[in-house]
């Protein structure tokens, strides 16, 4: 009792403290309010240490609470426990045991931003829009984003089982994957038809100097044009975003910016003279699996006129998490603020809309996928292309090769 007394003391204490604090910044009825919903917390924490009918960890009371009040946000907001935290920086290194997909929230349920290609996801025909309803079993309505992680996570030959809802199908699906080292490999490059082709997986560290690489090689082949292909790319750090993107655009152009709730705007420019003549054709490949670093690539070069964005709408996850280490070692992912095109479009929920429209069918997306999985079952390490199966890929080379003829450009200005 003495304990819960203390706790409360410093509860109290705290929201006293708030509030003198705040007294000139806030209306006495909204200090009210949140008096009165501080106090709510306290009393039922109260109520539960004093009466129910088990053991009750103060910890985990409060661990709860700060997930649920998290998750009340939006879907990339997130408490992450000392272990959760862990895990979480180890997957920044690019290399961790999964099963090859980059996962979001939405309406409560984890959604599959996109598959990433030769991995066991891609490979078991896991689509972009794909809807977790259980993992081994287990519903996912009340998990937190680092829960699924976690449980989709492990050591590399085990095997995780989800069962997803996909549109335009009848039932759910229950697919089996083994889990393997994801080490992702985010540029790759060739060239055919006179036309050079660069496919950005992820925004991971260095993405930029990689392209500028396959830039630099496919220039010595004397292509007649570029295409960008940021199809399935769900993002990644931003300063690869501006890395990429300056390398197409003039030095000193608006690149993104961002806004935060109190207004703070921080704009991002090009550094650099552009790694690319000016005239040489350009085309971004988009889908719904491009987002957040991807949609501020394409956004930035569609704004400018440097690029012809072609595909299909992106995701439309444009805001900013910031990583925020507790004192025990936990963490909270918080969204701070939210990206925006040099034109000032807001992309989050919205996506970038491309220039010229090709959608593909699930029939054609199926097919494409099937033809790229059956190539890598027959040992193809490299980029595997099939104009023939592939609707977008098939138009931007022939935009190319007209030199983008009726589309306004105005040499990265």
């Amino acid at each position: 009792m003495k304990n819960l007394k203390l706790f409360g003391l410093l509860i109290a204490t705290f929201v006293v403290g708030f509030f003198l604090g705040s007294a000139g910044a806030s209306q006495n009825s909204r200090q009210e309010d949140e008096y009165r919903y501080f106090r709510l917390f306290t009393d039922v924490f109260r109520t539960v240490k004093e009466n129910y009918v088990g053991e009750v960890n103060t910890k985990d009371l409060i661990y709860g609470a700060l997930n649920g009040m998290m998750k009340s946000l939006d879907p990339f907001s997130s408490f992450f426990t000392p272990e959760q935290y862990r895990e979480f920086r180890q997957e920044t290194e690019g290399e961790f045991g999964g099963v090859g997909i980059e996962i979001g929230m939405e309406k409560g349920r984890p959604v599959v931003i996109s598959p990433i290609e030769g991995t066991p996801a891609f490979r078991a025909g896991v689509r972009s829009g794909d809807v977790i309803i259980e993992i081994n079993g287990e519903d996912t309505s009340n998990m937190t984003l680092p829960d699924v992680v976690k449980r989709i996570r492990g050591k590399p030959g085990t095997k995780v089982t989800l069962t997803i809802i996909r549109k335009g199908s009848d039932k759910p699906i229950k697919v089996e994957l083994e889990r393997a080292l994801i080490k992702i490999e985010s540029v790759r490059w060739t060239k055919f038809e006179d036309v050079g082709y660069i496919r950005l997986s992820q925004f991971t560290e260095g993405a930029g100097r990689d392209v500028e690489r396959a830039l630099k090689a496919l220039a010595s082949q004397n292509v007649k044009g570029i295409i960008l292909d940021l199809r399935n790319d769900p993002g990644g750090l931003l300063t690869e975003a501006i890395n990429v993107s300056e390398l197409f655009l003039k030095e000193g152009k608006l690149i993104v910016y961002t806004k935060t709730k109190k207004g703070e705007v921080n704009r991002y420019f090009s550094r650099r003279k552009s790694a690319v003549p000016e005239n040489l054709p350009l085309v971004v490949l988009i889908n719904r699996g491009s987002a957040s670093a991807s949609e501020i690539v394409a956004g930035a070069l569609q704004d400018h006129k440097r690029a012809v964005v072609l595909g299909e709408k992106s995701f439309g996850k444009a805001s900013v998490q910031n990583i925020i280490p507790l004192e025990d070692g936990s963490a909270i992912k918080l969204t701070v603020a939210h990206y925006y095109t040099p034109l000032g479009k807001l992309i989050d929920k919205k996506g970038i809309q491309p220039d010229v429209e090709v959608k593909m069918t699930e029939e054609e997306e199926e097919k494409l996928q099937e033809f790229i999985r059956q190539r890598r079952l027959q040992g193809a390490t490299g980029l595997v292309l099939e104009p023939s199966l592939d609707p977008q890929l098939r138009k931007a080379v022939e935009l190319i090769k007209t030199g983008l003829k009726g589309y306004a450009r105005n040499s990265g200005s």
